[in-house]
């Protein structure tokens, strides 16, 4: 079980401009995770304020860091807390100036893992140069 902090003003905006409501909403939480590709059987998120809580079973690690990743990177969301088995991940803030040759750099000691990187955070990151300041990343470990 784990607690991690995000940028509450970074993040995908799922909330609509002309009817917005003041929070996110566990259905909009639930429906950004489907429409990754993860399976939401299993899997309860509930939200308080700019808090989500995420529990279930039956989630291999990656998924449970995907969806940890998926719902922390929303506009609106300060913190998640989980409550799924296994290991805690190891995640890292991007900060202006930042690339993810430079976050390999820092966090696995050669740039030339950067695809590594990139490669855990699929399907969230569509480009390996389209990442900004807030955003939290999953290391691979």
């Amino acid at each position: 079980m784990g607690l991690w902090n995000f940028v509450k003003s970074a993040g995908k905006s799922l909330i609509g401009k002309d009817d917005a409501p003041e929070e996110v909403t566990q259905a909009a939480l639930v429906k950004e995770v489907g429409d990754l590709g993860f399976k939401t059987d299993g899997l309860d998120i509930s939200v308080d304020g700019d808090k989500v809580k995420i529990s279930g079973d039956g989630i291999d690690q990656e998924t449970k860091e995907k969806i940890i990743l998926a719902v922390g990177n929303v506009e609106g969301v300060a913190e998640v807390e989980e409550d799924i088995s296994g290991n805690d991940p190891v995640f890292h803030t991007v900060e202006k100036g930042d690339t993810l040759w430079g976050i390999a750099q820092k966090t696995l000691g050669d740039g030339n893992r950067h695809n590594e990187i990139f490669e855990a955070n699929k399907p969230m990151l569509s480009h390996p140069d389209k990442i900004y300041p807030g955003q939290v990343l999953r290391i691979p470990t």
